[in-house]
């Protein structure tokens, strides 16, 4: 908030704030709405293999097979448990196909020759003990099995699909081979086999912040997240599970792909919407032509049948005289209006998101000011401890109010008629009282003194304006699962 003197300031930092004119009022026993539970955590690299360890001997256990060829069978089917038992018990010999496992009995991972065999590689004699194979009967020596693991791992993950060398056999190669290549491969095929068990898992994803974070959020309620759900990893940065892209609650992750594809092009330029965009001549719905032929019919409960190139009616393009191939001046400046229109409206939208991610960041600044200032207190510092608290509490709805805004503003580019009236109800009432909120904060953090007196005061009315905030922007989310019906 900009500063600026008034001579209606009181002296300490209020400005002409006024309290009754500007803040509802709430009853003591007024609560925000209730906290919805944390249903994800947090994990390191750590935690997350020992998750995945503790997964695969459970598996092991269950469908009674060692646990490296578990490990095969979860990573067949997205690593979810209950996926295995219903595959498993249902179509037994169709999973063993499908990695590689012999139709029946225990599957073995690593065989040793027992008498002297030729390396089909190398074509060297090799006495018993010497060669290996996966389990069956093709037998190469360690150096050719090193190279062989070698140039697996280089390909990436798919190390961890990798069968015989023998093109006719379709053995899977598991962890326990990996113990004849060099210590550099293992360690990359066990970074391959962790990072497995994030990306394919349908719970678990790893925090995608951009300034690099080596940590996992898993979802906690099922073994599948099929909801917009945002976390906040402990590095600080707040995305959504489900897609990966920034925290994006109240709208839903299509809106947001379709927004970051439309901002992230350049078809908001003057000619793409001349030659993309237009309106119905009739209702003035915008139109985006999507096909190759000239005749537009506008959606219900239009109809109206119109030329694309010169939005007159489409019947004398049919019986009459054919015109679209001469120049209208009339015609030709209504289009370039058209195009400026639909510009002004996109803009609109684009500016306000921009422009509430510009004050998030800000706030953020300020809340990391605050968590300095918080750690500088003494222990002894009681009341400063417990007014910070109230100021990060203010930020932390601040932060979270932005946010939700600013991805308001990109539902609201797609919406219209009475969903747009609704949004427009409860977006203006969320963001007067943020702006409220937000004004009413950065007064302490402009003043340089404030008195006891004058900061309970300040205090108590934050509290206040905070509560208010966050039930206005619960009243919005709670209308965004119904997508404003």
């Amino acid at each position: 908030m900009a500063s600026s003197s008034n001579d209606d300031d009181d002296g300490q930092g209020y400005s002409d704030f006024d309290e009754e004119d500007t803040l509802i009022e709430l009853d003591s026993d007024d609560e925000i709405s209730p906290a919805v539970k944390q249903n994800y955590q947090v994990l390191t690299e750590d935690a997350v293999r020992k998750i995945q360890e503790e997964r695969i001997a459970t598996v092991a256990d269950l469908i009674q097979v060692p646990p490296a060829f578990a490990a095969l069978v979860l990573r067949h089917c997205n690593w979810s448990s209950m996926v295995v038992q219903d595959r498993w018990f249902s179509d037994e010999r169709r999973v063993r196909e499908a990695v590689g496992l012999p139709s029946s009995g225990i599957p073995v991972a690593v065989k040793r020759n027992v008498v002297p065999l030729t390396c089909a590689l190398c074509f060297d004699e090799y006495s018993p003990g010497q060669m290996r194979s996966a389990g069956c009967d093709h037998f190469y020596c360690r150096a050719c099995w090193r190279g062989y693991l070698h140039a697996a791992v280089e390909d990436g993950a798919r190390c961890l699909s990798l069968r015989c060398p023998d093109p006719s056999c379709s053995a899977p190669v598991v962890r326990d081979l990996y113990d004849v290549a060099d210590e550099e491969d293992r360690r990359r095929y066990d970074r391959f086999a962790l990072r497995s068990y994030v990306e394919e898992s349908k719970r678990m994803r790893w925090c995608p912040s951009p300034r690099g974070c080596p940590l996992a959020v898993e979802y906690l309620d099922g073994e599948q997240c099929k909801e917009t759900l945002d976390v906040v990893c402990s590095c600080g940065h707040g995305f959504c599970i489900l897609c990966a892209e920034e925290a994006h609650r109240p709208v839903t992750c299509g809106t947001v792909r379709e927004w970051m594809a439309k901002n992230s092009s350049e078809s908001e330029t003057t000619n793409w919407v001349l030659a993309n965009a237009k309106h119905c001549p009739k209702c003035r719905r915008p139109i985006e032509k999507s096909s190759g032929c000239n005749h537009m019919t506008c959606s219900s409960p239009c109809r109206h049948e119109f030329c694309w190139l010169c939005l007159g009616d489409w019947r004398p393009h049919v019986t009459g005289v054919y015109k679209c191939n001469r120049y209208d001046v009339d015609v030709a400046d209504h289009r370039r209006e058209q195009a400026q229109a639909s510009l002004d409206r996109y803009l609109h939208y684009y500016e306000r998101w921009a422009a509430h991610e510009l004050s998030r960041q800000r706030a953020r600044d300020d809340m990391f000011e605050l968590e300095s200032a918080l750690a500088a207190c003494g222990a002894d510092a009681d009341e400063a401890h417990t007014q910070i608290g109230f100021l990060m509490d203010a930020y932390t709805q601040i932060l979270e109010g932005r946010r939700m805004l600013r991805w308001t503003y990109a539902y609201g580019f797609y919406a219209e008629g009475a969903k747009l009236t609704l949004l427009e109800c409860l977006q203006g009432e969320a963001e007067a009282s943020l702006e409220r909120l937000h004004g009413f904060a950065e007064l302490e953090r402009n003043s340089t003194e404030m008195d006891f007196d004058g900061g309970v005061s300040y205090f108590k009315t934050l509290a206040k304006l905070t509560k208010q905030t966050a039930n206005y922007f619960e009243s919005m989310a709670e209308a965004f699962q119904t997508d404003l019906a």
